[in-house]
């Protein structure tokens, strides 16, 4: 009955969690977060949605929208499996841009740093030409 069981679940790959230690530490962590009452891990779910949500503004607003992200998934994952996956996938895409943009040349920095610059100026722009207040006020 056991080998049974034991064969049916998915086998842990050891390049899995040496992709990123958050992962590793993640897994150990679900142990005893699982072991916590219901009164404890509805709130704390709750709570790791509403911080993906303000992740998800602060990538259109000022402010660390993927690092929020990834904290909210990272609270989720203690709770289900697919918000692992998730965190696992977006870790891996913000290890992977991290390096490529180290590897930027100054040039390509600073087309990037213009294309932003002239994308808050075109915001900007819009706003007088179609007479948008700035202020609610």
């Amino acid at each position: 009955m056991i080998a049974a069981v034991a064969s049916s679940l998915p086998l842990v790959d050891e390049q899995d969690l040496r992709r990123h230690p958050w992962i590793a530490r993640l897994r150990e962590q679900r142990e005893r977060h699982l072991g916590r009452s219901r009164f404890y891990r509805v709130p704390f779910a709750l709570l790791g949605f509403t911080v993906v949500f303000v992740g998800l503004a602060m990538l259109v607003l000022p402010g660390p929208g993927l690092l929020v992200i990834a904290a909210g998934l990272g609270m989720l994952a203690l709770e289900f499996t697919w918000a692992e996956r998730v965190l696992e996938r977006t870790l891996a895409r913000m290890t992977e841009t991290s390096s490529r943009v180290r590897r930027l040349g100054r040039l390509e920095k600073a087309v990037s740093v213009l294309a932003g610059v002239a994308a808050v100026g075109a915001l900007i722009a819009v706003a007088v030409y179609f007479e948008i207040p700035f202020l609610p006020f």
